[in-house]
């Protein structure tokens, strides 16, 4: 069965991006930036991945993507229609009036949109944002992969905007860091083991 992955960068006060969605404080470079194009090419936009020489690189992890309304705006302000072309783009947004017929805009609850997906074949479904959308699919989230930068900021939107007291344990799975003080963890969706 497909993982539904929150695949996202993160301040070390657990922010995705500052109050008004900023994110260019986050740094793109040096070693960080070519252990990610490397590991996970297919999170690259399309137009980026042009840029990088990554058109033709296969997809290592993921063939599709969900994110939040607010999440896909910027693209959409910046004339791309479908950030991710290169991936199945679901749009989570009951105000978004579709713009491209590539883009699937979902009005209904996202969980059943994520476990219908996870029961399709595939490779892994990758939640790219935002908080209020991975609040109400903390449930379903198989696997965080936090992209930890060493900065604070203090206040912004949450890695969880608006989540209930509820909580559900994560066990650290790989780490990787990089001369630019930027990490990369893996948690896998601790399972209970059986009672006996």
């Amino acid at each position: 069965m497909r993982k539904l992955t929150y695949y996202i960068a993160v301040t070390l006060d657990g922010y995705i991006a500052g109050p008004g969605g900023e994110v260019d404080f986050l740094p793109f470079e040096g070693d960080a930036r070519d252990g990610i194009l490397a590991e996970y090419p297919e999170t690259m936009p399309t137009p980026a991945r042009t840029a990088f020489g990554l058109t033709d690189t296969p997809h290592l992890h993921f063939d599709t993507v969900v994110m939040g309304r607010a999440t896909y705006e910027p693209g959409l302000a910046a004339g791309l229609t479908d950030p991710y072309a290169h991936l199945t783009t679901y749009v989570v947004s009951t105000t978004l009036d579709p713009v491209d017929p590539a883009v699937n805009v979902v009005r209904d609850n996202p969980v059943d949109l994520v476990r219908k997906l996870k029961s399709q074949p595939g490779q892994d479904i990758w939640l790219c944002g935002g908080g209020r959308l991975a609040a109400a699919l903390l449930p379903e989230i198989d696997e965080l992969i936090l992209k930890r930068n060493p900065v604070a900021i203090g206040s912004g939107i949450p890695l969880f905007a608006n989540a209930p007291f509820a909580p559900l344990p994560f066990t650290p799975t790989a780490t990787r860091t990089f001369t630019t003080g930027l990490s990369i963890t893996t948690y896998a969706r601790t399972t209970s083991a059986p009672a006996s």
